[in-house]
């Protein structure tokens, strides 16, 4: 019995995050639903500062966490935030002007033993005999005909169409909401208030309490801080410090306007680079979200803000948001008792959708690395050495887009073609040049077939392929590649399309 007691006493019994928006409402909803028993969780956030709330497209692991984490239903998640399916991005004018390639979701063709499928992609197409490397993944065979269906359940092991790996376009601030709804009704305590002072333990420094604008005082053991770019908590109280990733990711202003929607809805997202970096355009079920990620230093707000109006293919439904940041990441992501989330803990332009994902993994790591009160400094340790692991080679995967381009006709294109990449980048680059290796580090959240679309998308076409692809006989080899593209293209043909899918199933209420 005494053991027991002194292990729950031991318990952090008081959790209190800092900050709505999409990252503090999933790191309440996921805390509440595995800590809830045996924790007090109070979110504090003010109507007054709002959220930031861009944010409109994710990558594939929102399934899980909304789905098996969560356990919230499919359809009334996609309905509640006017969702879409996302089968992936079209990047336009990237590589060289004019050029269009699709970053899909899910795996490339079939492997064969220890060799993925683009290798023997690469004989065939090296010898003029096989396709763009887009033929032979259902995503990028679905998305340019604007069809969608999540996979045939019933296809046989081995089929290429039995689970199709897809993410959602949606409405991070009707996801917050929705969130919220989920979370307080599983415990969350929701407190509303502007903090005004920040305590700490005269001791160590840990942050006891935060004194909101009426004088209410909210304690709290762990502090979860989803205070966004100002990292309330993080940063100006902490002092953690920031690693400043700027001169590698030059982009740090974006502008955001809705517009209305246009029809078709199509199944994935298009990021159009422009004289000083990119344009964005996301199709949700009520309007379209688009935005102009750039760089202050090459062009001006106002030249930005006409150059997105003049580039939206429906009629703008606001006035364009300006954001301001700094591409990087915190010192540390978790210090002392404050672990950061969102914003709050560094920042990544939504070049391939990662931040919805990079605060879904804070917080499942957070779950599994979770401290008692004696806040063992090996599990700190560890979750920030892992953050920053995941935060870097993400941060590669963007300057690899950047970088692997022709495009001389702008001073910033020039600038990113030309410039220093980390050697991580260089090393993957001359790689995958050599003969279409590409080596994935650890737990690199972009896996294999996502390297090898983009390198090929802008151009950087191997020289030759892997030795081993030579053990197999031409006609062979080029049956099993023609098999890929051929068997996609028939079953690609079936599929309904995008709007018939929205329609049967997903149909949300209009707003």
């Amino acid at each position: 019995m005494h053991s027991q007691d002194h292990a729950t006493h031991e318990r952090v019994g008081a959790i209190t995050i800092v900050g709505g928006g999409s990252a503090g409402w999933m790191a309440a909803a996921a805390l509440t639903t595995y800590l809830g028993k045996g924790a007090t969780i109070r979110l504090v956030e003010s109507e007054e500062i709002g959220i930031v709330g861009v944010g409109e497209a994710s990558v594939p692991h929102l399934r899980l966490f909304n789905g098996q984490w969560l356990g919230i239903d499919e359809a009334e998640f996609v309905k509640r935030t006017q969702a879409t399916a996302k089968l992936g991005i079209e990047f336009r004018d990237w590589g060289r002007l004019g050029d269009s390639y699709i970053h899909g979701f899910g795996a490339l063709g079939r492997s064969l033993g220890p060799l993925p499928f683009h290798q023997f992609w690469l004989k065939a197409h090296l010898a003029g005999k096989a396709g763009p490397i887009g033929q032979y993944s259902p995503q990028t065979v679905m998305a340019p005909q604007g069809r969608f269906a999540p996979g045939d359940r019933n296809a046989g092991p081995g089929s290429l169409v039995g689970d199709i790996a897809y993410a959602y376009h949606f409405d991070a601030t009707l996801y917050a909401r929705f969130l919220r709804e989920l979370a307080e009704g599983r415990g969350v305590q929701r407190i509303e208030g502007k903090i005004v002072g920040v305590n700490q333990r005269a001791a160590d420094g840990f942050i006891e309490s935060v004194t909101l604008e009426n004088g209410a005082v909210v304690d709290g053991e762990l502090f979860i801080d989803c205070s966004g770019f100002r990292g309330l908590l993080i940063e100006e109280t902490l002092k953690t410090g920031y690693v400043d990733w700027s001169h590698w990711l030059p982009c740090d202003r974006a502008l955001a306007v809705p517009s209305e929607r246009l029809d078709p809805i199509t199944p994935y997202t298009r990021a159009t680079a422009q004289a000083a970096g990119w344009q964005w355009r996301i199709p949700l079920q009520h309007r379209t979200g688009n935005g102009y990620v750039y760089a202050s230093r090459h062009v001006s707000d106002d030249e930005a803000a006409a150059t997105l109006l003049d580039n939206l293919d429906g009629k703008a439904l606001a006035e364009p948001r300006r954001l301001a940041f700094t591409t990087g990441m915190r010192n540390k992501f978790w210090n002392r008792n404050v672990v950061a989330l969102g914003l709050a803990s560094g920042f990544l332009e939504p070049l391939e959708s990662t931040s919805i994902y990079l605060a879904q993994a804070g917080v499942t790591r957070l779950l599994a690395l979770f401290p008692r009160r004696d806040f063992n400094p090996l599990l700190i340790e560890r979750y920030n050495r892992e953050s920053a692991f995941e935060y870097e080679r993400i941060r590669d995967f963007l300057i690899l887009h950047y970088h692997a381009t022709t495009r001389d006709d702008t001073p910033f294109w020039n600038a990113c073609r030309t410039m220093a990449i980390p050697d991580s980048l260089r090393e993957a680059i001359a790689l995958f040049r050599s003969d279409g290796r590409y080596s994935r580090h650890g737990d690199d959240f972009f896996a294999l077939p996502n390297w090898v679309q983009v390198m090929l998308g802008q151009g950087i076409v191997p020289h030759n392929y892997h030795p081993m692809v030579d053990q197999m006989p031409d006609d062979q080899l080029h049956a099993h590649v023609d098999g890929v593209r051929a068997t996609l293209a028939q079953a690609v043909a079936s599929m309904p399309t995008h709007q018939q899918w929205i329609d049967r199933y997903w149909k949300a209420p209009a707003p």
